[in-house]
């Protein structure tokens, strides 16, 4: 016997930046809203863990700033890279207009368990863990319900609305057969990491040289890594052995001689495939994609969290007011689409740019290279720094908090 569908007003699949911060927000304007999560806990460890100024700004606007800056994380004012020789100070966000002038370096399993303690806050918000999204539950021309298995059993969600937020992987995006563009990407990500010691940099940067490039993350007690490759060149890295990458590892980032033995197998390091693509459409009724699962951005800039964040927020904007009323339609869904395509085309344009004129050329390169001039102009005229910091940090139409809180449940008391 099969158990009863699960009721609810809006089924989201994908328990990451884009999903839990919808599924709070709606929660928050009242809406009912059920997150489905397949993993128990939301630790990944090579995961985006940068939270922009845009997104520190949502904080501020919801009142959350102050609690959330008591998270354990690191401030970046300024983004430095080495090219060559030659240190470039790339961006500088302390002349944003916003609260937090910095990026904050914070693990993404502390987000999101930040962003789900306050979704909890409201009756509304129902977060499933274990709980893979698996197929569509369509009837006619519309889909009313998502299929999942929730610790090795089968459950079914019906709602007014479901919500692919479940990433680049998405099996929601598959199921309904959305059309999709790839824009391309000329390298993947090699993830790993290695311990901080005494005397090591403190900020966190990156390093481009000899057709590499090397971003190295303060975690406080370690660094994570990320090490750049030439797309489907990860084989014949590992055909030529784990000490031969090690020394790779050591002519990029020197500091790194002395611990690159902590790396003592390839399960040590996880390969990243980056991808850079885009929904023709993201919605069809009672179905609308955000995030990942509508456009997956390269790692350039960082930008990923906050464009899924962003995405979020409009979202949230938008379809609060006509799901709470059940007069929710796909002009509502189209809204959504419409007011996220250019901000998404706009930094997915900038990371391709990035990609084809300076990753691409890197890449192919095996001497020593030079900062292209163009970069070192950011050294001399210091204003520059302003315009990255204000694409990266801010972004193309940034979003606001529009939704009114509906009030929280009172307390009951003792007599």
């Amino acid at each position: 016997m099969t158990d009863a569908p699960i009721r609810t007003t809006c089924c989201i699949a994908g328990g990451g930046p884009a999903g839990v911060m919808l599924g709070f927000l709606l929660a928050r304007a009242g809406v009912n809203v059920t997150v489905l999560e397949k993993h128990k806990d939301f630790f990944r460890d090579f995961r985006g863990d940068t939270i922009h100024p845009s997104t520190l700004q949502l904080m501020h606007e919801l009142g959350l700033l102050d609690e959330f800056l008591k998270v354990r994380h690191d401030e970046i004012r300024n983004l430095r890279v080495l090219i060559g020789d030659t240190e470039v100070q790339l961006a500088d966000f302390t002349h944003l207009p916003t609260a937090c002038k910095f990026i904050a370096l914070m693990p993404q399993w502390d987000f999101l368990n930040f962003l789900s303690e306050q979704g909890r806050r409201y009756p509304g918000f129902d977060l499933r863990m274990e709980t893979e999204a698996t197929d569509l539950v369509i009837e006619g021309d519309r889909v009313v319900g998502l299929r999942a298995v929730a610790q090795g059993q089968p459950v079914e969600f019906r709602a007014d609305l479901v919500i692919g937020a479940d990433g680049r992987h998405s099996v929601v995006r598959e199921r309904a057969r959305f059309q999709v563009e790839n824009l391309g990407a000329p390298m993947d990500v090699l993830w790993m990491r290695m311990s901080r010691q005494p005397g090591d940099p403190e900020q966190t940067g990156g390093t481009i040289n000899y057709g590499h490039m090397m971003v190295t993350l303060n975690r406080n007690d370690y660094w994570q890594c990320a090490y750049v490759i030439r797309k489907g060149g990860y084989d014949e890295l590992r055909a030529r052995g784990l000490e031969a990458f090690k020394a790779d590892i050591v002519q990029l980032t020197p500091f790194l001689a002395d611990r690159v033995h902590e790396l003592e197998d390839w399960d040590d390091i996880k390969l990243l495939t980056v991808a850079v693509d885009r929904l023709q459409k993201w919605w069809q009724p009672g179905l609308l994609c955000i995030g990942d699962a509508a456009h997956a951005m390269s790692p350039v800039g960082g930008v990923g969290v906050n464009l899924a964040v962003q995405d979020a927020v409009a979202a949230a904007n938008i379809l609060a007011v006509p799901l709470r009323e059940g007069r929710l339609t796909t002009d509502h869904l189209d809204r959504v689409q419409k007011r996220r395509t250019f901000p998404m085309k706009v930094i997915q344009q900038m990371q391709l740019t990035v990609q084809a004129r300076l990753i691409d050329k890197i890449l192919d390169a095996r001497k020593p290279i030079k900062a292209p001039w163009l970069m070192r102009l950011f050294n001399t005229f210091p204003f520059l720094r302003r315009i990255p910091a204000r694409i990266v940090g801010v972004g193309v139409r940034p979003e606001h908090i529009h939704t009114a809180p509906h009030p929280l449940p009172t307390p009951a008391t003792g007599q």
